[in-house]
């Protein structure tokens, strides 16, 4: 039996919702690593939807244990919020099936306030402006209201004094009031109860479901190029994306890790700011990709920026996130087409380079070098198995594998989580 880490291997929205969904049915623990209520995950379970941000997927499945880890943002308002659709539509969300780690760090009103200013402003990165990021400075800087402290409330107003004395004096500097200490408690006592039943000692208990031989499926937002290290900063997250975050961000140790699926799409989309060497927003190509892959965040509601596939960047996350295999989606958004181009290097100031610098000056620079891979006619949409593929579609798949030095080990080729060929099973392995 394996514990499999599911990543994005590009700037997230690869479809990860469809196969975290699929792989969640084989495990029985779900746990959510890193990030907050700023990215989302739509499943589709016996025809209805379901719209996840905070909450692991394993949630919408009967007798899995879903887990908020240590490394994730937790805005209590918009978890009760969460959990009150998802008992509208059926599923209940009770202790036994749900736990968050008590060292897990809060989002309050006025980080999403703070985030909110820094938008408006010409310096604008292009978040949710959900506090993600103010919530992890505040961790950093040892002066978060973490979960555990709702447990004692006595204890709480000298920790709200700490945290407001850096808050308050942001708050001065852009001509904001001030808050007061009891505001922040009155709200956070008036949520303690709700959401105090389902703390526990995740990494304790994580430890001793795995001994026990229980399956766990890792599962993280946005994607690796998203990283604080190792993604187009600044125009990144706030928190590290990469695979190696499912041990830091759980509490388990990295040889709880046996395999690493990187989900990636057959092209490549942003939602926001930042360098994207092979934006095709605006031309012909960027559209119908967009249009064909209804390319909107599922958070947001933001179009996507489309463009063709970057196998340096994909190459370049394989190897950053220890990805050992690739659950390439959306194949058949590329149905059709006469001609695909695929990124297979930069030139950057009139010399070629394999690898996406970490400057970003220089990333904004960089110049795609394309390869011409012919396009098919007949359909991918549905196809279950190799032999239902066009030929033209398996060579595109099997050079992909070839650039990024990675085995495609799922094939995605529609919505639906039946329409699906399989390789390999991460939890076999």
């Amino acid at each position: 039996m394996a514990n499999v880490v599911v990543v994005g291997s590009q700037w997230g929205d690869e479809g990860k919702g469809k196969i975290v969904d699929w792989l969640s049915e084989q495990a029985d623990i779900v746990v959510r690593f890193q990030g907050g209520h700023n990215a989302g995950h739509t499943l589709v379970i016996d025809g209805k939807v379901y719209k996840l941000s905070l909450l692991p997927s394993g949630v919408v499945r009967g007798g899995k244990l879903s887990v908020i880890g240590n490394g994730v943002v937790i805005d209590p308002q918009a978890l009760l919020d969460e959990i009150a659709t998802l008992q509208k539509q059926g599923v209940s969300v009770t202790r036994d099936t749900l736990r968050i780690a008590e060292n897990a760090i809060l989002i309050l009103p006025l980080h999403r306030e703070l985030e909110a200013i820094r938008e408006a402003s010409s310096s604008r990165i292009g978040t949710t402006k959900r506090g993600i990021g103010p919530a992890y400075e505040d961790k950093v800087g040892r002066r978060a209201i973490r979960f555990m402290d709702l447990a004692d409330l006595p204890a709480l107003p000298a920790k709200i004094e700490r945290l407001l004395a850096h808050h308050n004096a942001l708050r001065r500097g852009h001509q904001l009031d001030e808050i007061a200490v009891a505001t922040v408690y009155d709200y956070l006592a008036g949520v303690a109860p709700k959401v105090l039943p389902y703390m526990d000692t995740v990494w304790s208990l994580l430890d001793a479901r795995r001994r026990e031989g229980k399956r766990i499926l890792f599962e993280g937002a946005q994607g690796a190029l998203l990283d604080i290290d190792h993604g187009t900063y600044p125009y990144v997250t706030s928190s590290n994306t990469v695979a190696a975050q499912a041990a830091t961000g759980s509490g388990l140790g990295p040889n709880a890790i046996d395999y690493v699926l990187g989900i990636t799409k057959a092209y490549t989309t942003r939602v926001g700011e930042g360098p994207f060497p092979t934006d095709q927003m605006h031309n012909d190509i960027g559209k119908l990709l967009g249009e064909r892959g209804r390319e909107f965040g599922t958070v947001t509601g933001r179009a996507r920026r489309c463009g063709w596939f970057d196998a340096v960047l994909v190459r370049q996350t394989v190897r950053t996130s220890g990805i050992d295999g690739i659950a390439l989606t959306k194949l058949d958004i590329l149905d059709g087409l006469d001609d695909i181009k695929v990124c297979v290097g930069y030139r950057l100031d009139g010399r070629e380079i394999d690898y996406l610098p970490a400057g970003e000056q220089a990333q904004a620079r960089v110049e795609p070098v394309y390869e011409t891979i012919a396009g098919w006619k007949a359909p991918t949409a549905g196809a279950r198995s190799w032999a239902q593929l066009p030929a033209e579609a398996v060579k595109y798949v099997r050079r992909i594998e070839e650039m990024i030095g990675c085995p495609v080990t799922l094939l995605s080729t529609s919505p639906e989580r039946d329409d699906t060929i399989l390789m390999k099973n991460p939890f076999e392995i």
